[in-house]
Protein backbone atom coordinates (compact mmCIF):
# COMPACT_ATOMS: atom_id res chain seq x y z
CA UNK A 1 0.00 0.00 0.00
CA UNK A 2 2.51 2.22 0.85
CA UNK A 3 4.88 1.62 -2.47
CA UNK A 4 1.29 2.46 -4.14
CA UNK A 5 0.75 5.87 -2.62
CA UNK A 6 4.54 6.70 -3.27
CA UNK A 7 4.47 5.54 -7.27
CA UNK A 8 1.07 7.60 -7.30
CA UNK A 9 2.86 10.58 -5.78
CA UNK A 10 5.94 10.15 -8.33
CA UNK A 11 3.11 10.27 -11.24
CA UNK A 12 1.17 13.42 -10.16
CA UNK A 13 4.77 15.35 -9.86
CA UNK A 14 5.77 14.16 -13.02
CA UNK A 15 2.33 14.71 -14.07
CA UNK A 16 2.41 18.45 -12.52
CA UNK A 17 6.24 19.32 -14.32
CA UNK A 18 4.77 18.78 -17.46
CA UNK A 19 1.83 20.70 -17.15
CA UNK A 20 3.80 23.04 -15.80
CA UNK A 21 6.47 23.24 -18.64
CA UNK A 22 3.76 23.10 -21.25
CA UNK A 23 1.97 26.38 -19.77
CA UNK A 24 5.04 28.25 -19.40
CA UNK A 25 6.18 27.56 -23.29
CA UNK A 26 2.37 28.33 -24.54
CA UNK A 27 2.65 31.61 -22.28
CA UNK A 28 5.67 32.31 -24.34
CA UNK A 29 4.31 31.60 -27.37
CA UNK A 30 1.30 33.65 -26.43
CA UNK A 31 3.22 36.56 -25.67
CA UNK A 32 5.49 36.80 -28.60
CA UNK A 33 2.39 36.39 -30.42
CA UNK A 34 0.68 39.27 -29.38
CA UNK A 35 3.76 41.40 -29.50
CA UNK A 36 3.77 40.57 -33.35
CA UNK A 37 0.34 41.06 -34.04
CA UNK A 38 0.74 45.05 -32.06
CA UNK A 39 2.47 45.64 -35.38
CA UNK A 40 0.26 45.47 -38.08
CA UNK A 41 -0.11 46.28 -40.57
CA UNK A 42 3.62 44.90 -41.07
CA UNK A 43 4.83 47.19 -43.67
CA UNK A 44 7.58 49.19 -43.41
CA UNK A 45 8.73 47.86 -39.46
CA UNK A 46 12.49 47.08 -39.34
CA UNK A 47 11.58 45.20 -36.25
CA UNK A 48 8.90 42.91 -37.66
CA UNK A 49 11.74 40.10 -39.02
CA UNK A 50 12.95 39.60 -35.51
CA UNK A 51 9.74 39.35 -34.25
CA UNK A 52 8.62 37.00 -36.38
CA UNK A 53 12.22 34.74 -35.86
CA UNK A 54 11.62 35.30 -32.03
CA UNK A 55 7.47 34.41 -32.51
CA UNK A 56 8.26 31.23 -34.84
CA UNK A 57 11.27 29.71 -32.26
CA UNK A 58 8.30 30.30 -29.18
CA UNK A 59 5.85 28.36 -31.41
CA UNK A 60 8.40 25.56 -32.39
CA UNK A 61 9.31 25.10 -28.55
CA UNK A 62 5.62 25.16 -27.29
CA UNK A 63 4.86 22.49 -30.39
CA UNK A 64 7.77 20.36 -28.66
CA UNK A 65 7.39 20.66 -25.56
CA UNK A 66 3.50 19.86 -25.93
CA UNK A 67 4.79 16.96 -28.41
CA UNK A 68 7.87 15.65 -27.11
CA UNK A 69 6.53 15.66 -23.33
CA UNK A 70 3.25 15.65 -22.47
CA UNK A 71 1.94 13.17 -25.54
CA UNK A 72 4.94 11.25 -25.32
CA UNK A 73 4.12 10.49 -21.87
CA UNK A 74 0.79 9.12 -23.03
CA UNK A 75 2.21 7.34 -26.11
CA UNK A 76 4.91 5.53 -24.20
CA UNK A 77 1.88 4.27 -21.98
CA UNK A 78 2.86 5.94 -18.59
CA UNK A 79 -0.86 7.21 -17.96
CA UNK A 80 -2.69 4.22 -16.23
CA UNK A 81 -6.21 7.24 -15.56
CA UNK A 82 -8.43 5.29 -18.01
CA UNK A 83 -10.43 8.50 -18.26
CA UNK A 84 -7.11 10.83 -19.06
CA UNK A 85 -6.00 8.12 -21.27
CA UNK A 86 -9.61 8.46 -23.04
CA UNK A 87 -9.21 12.03 -23.28
CA UNK A 88 -6.08 11.88 -24.99
CA UNK A 89 -6.77 9.44 -27.59
CA UNK A 90 -9.79 11.77 -28.72
CA UNK A 91 -8.12 14.99 -28.83
CA UNK A 92 -4.70 13.60 -29.96
CA UNK A 93 -5.70 13.70 -33.89
CA UNK A 94 -6.30 17.22 -33.99
CA UNK A 95 -3.65 18.15 -31.81
CA UNK A 96 -1.78 16.39 -34.91
CA UNK A 97 -3.74 18.08 -37.25
CA UNK A 98 -2.96 21.94 -35.43
CA UNK A 99 0.93 20.64 -34.99
CA UNK A 100 1.21 20.35 -38.55
CA UNK A 101 -0.49 23.26 -39.83
CA UNK A 102 2.08 25.45 -36.98
CA UNK A 103 4.96 24.05 -38.19
CA UNK A 104 4.19 24.77 -41.92
CA UNK A 105 3.23 28.45 -40.13
CA UNK A 106 7.15 27.89 -38.87
CA UNK A 107 8.57 26.70 -42.48
CA UNK A 108 7.14 29.72 -44.00
CA UNK A 109 8.18 32.30 -41.87
CA UNK A 110 11.23 31.17 -39.73
CA UNK A 111 13.24 33.68 -42.02
CA UNK A 112 15.71 34.99 -40.19
CA UNK A 113 16.86 38.22 -41.55
CA UNK A 114 14.99 38.24 -45.03
CA UNK A 115 11.65 38.26 -44.52
CA UNK A 116 10.84 40.29 -47.56
CA UNK A 117 7.45 39.00 -48.65
CA UNK A 118 4.42 39.55 -45.85
CA UNK A 119 1.66 40.09 -47.55
CA UNK A 120 0.35 37.14 -46.28
CA UNK A 121 1.40 37.24 -42.59
CA UNK A 122 -1.47 39.42 -41.30
CA UNK A 123 -4.33 35.85 -42.72
CA UNK A 124 -1.85 33.62 -41.77
CA UNK A 125 -1.07 34.71 -38.40
CA UNK A 126 -5.31 34.70 -37.93
CA UNK A 127 -5.37 31.66 -39.25
CA UNK A 128 -2.86 30.09 -37.20
CA UNK A 129 -4.51 32.38 -33.77
CA UNK A 130 -7.48 29.93 -34.68
CA UNK A 131 -5.85 26.77 -34.73
CA UNK A 132 -3.73 28.02 -31.16
CA UNK A 133 -7.04 28.54 -29.67
CA UNK A 134 -8.65 25.69 -30.38
CA UNK A 135 -5.32 23.91 -29.32
CA UNK A 136 -5.32 25.09 -26.25
CA UNK A 137 -8.56 24.49 -25.17
CA UNK A 138 -7.92 20.65 -26.42
CA UNK A 139 -4.89 21.09 -24.09
CA UNK A 140 -6.57 22.57 -20.91
CA UNK A 141 -9.37 19.44 -21.54
CA UNK A 142 -6.36 16.97 -20.88
CA UNK A 143 -5.16 19.40 -18.25
CA UNK A 144 -7.86 19.29 -16.58
CA UNK A 145 -8.38 15.63 -16.42
CA UNK A 146 -5.07 15.28 -15.60
CA UNK A 147 -5.47 17.30 -12.47
CA UNK A 148 -8.77 16.43 -11.57
CA UNK A 149 -8.41 12.43 -11.62
CA UNK A 150 -5.89 12.52 -9.23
Amino acid sequence: MLQEQKIGGERRVRSSNLIGKLVDARTEMLSQYGELIGKRPFKGDAKVPALIQRFCQSLVDYTAQAHFQLYRHFAENRERRAAVVAISEEIYPRILEITRLTLDFNDKYDCEDHCEVLTALDKDLSMLGEQLADRIELEDRLISALIGSR
